[in-house]
């Protein structure tokens, strides 16, 4: 199964960034991702096999253990290329990557072979181009958003299913299939 580590912004906080997306100019060039979906991906696993879980489920629940809840909101945006716009994080992000580091070498440690390290950025995509699009006038419309913070408690494994069936703007499936509460 497909899997990956994140932290879920809670619906106080979607409600918030659905209201800041939804005044955004409409573009077909554009795919906004479902707010079912909005994650703070901490290490993606790909697919994982059934019986590394177990492992990875006892080492994701000691790296969470080890790790103090912090505060987080969404603020401000980027983007990756005109490839992805997203709204990045403020607040606790020394232990947010510290939670990424941690679920990352737990995934290691199970026995998931992991793409090379990379600093983590912290980011919670909102839209996918489907063509040549400049993302620059949505960064600079979502450059002043703030979010109410809210305390991190808790890191998620999620089960991600892609689309099968060809419908076009048809979104992936995410469902969490494990949860472990931070110390603190």
């Amino acid at each position: 199964m497909r899997l990956f580590a994140a932290v879920l912004p809670p619906p106080a906080a979607v409600a918030e960034l659905r209201a800041a997306v939804g005044g955004l100019p409409a573009d077909d060039r554009l795919r906004w991702t479902a707010e079912e979906g909005w994650h703070f991906t901490l290490a993606f696993m790909g697919e994982v096999e059934e019986h590394l879980l177990e492992e990875l489920h006892a080492r994701l629940a000691r790296a969470a253990h080890r790790t103090e809840s912090f505060p987080l909101r969404l603020h401000g945006s980027g983007h990756f290329g005109d490839r992805a716009l997203w709204v990045g994080a403020a607040g606790g992000l020394d232990r947010m990557r510290l939670l990424a580091e941690r679920a990352d070498a737990a995934a290691r440690r199970a026995g998931i072979p992991m793409e090379q390290h990379r600093r983590y950025v912290p980011h919670l995509t909102v839209a996918r181009s489907r063509g040549e699009i400049s993302l620059t006038p949505y960064t600079e419309a979502l450059a002043a958003f703030e979010g109410t913070s809210w305390q991190v408690g808790e890191v998620c494994l999620v089960r991600s299913r892609l689309p099968v069936s060809g419908v076009p703007g048809e979104q992936p499936r995410y469902e969490v299939v494990g949860a472990w509460p931070l110390a603190g």
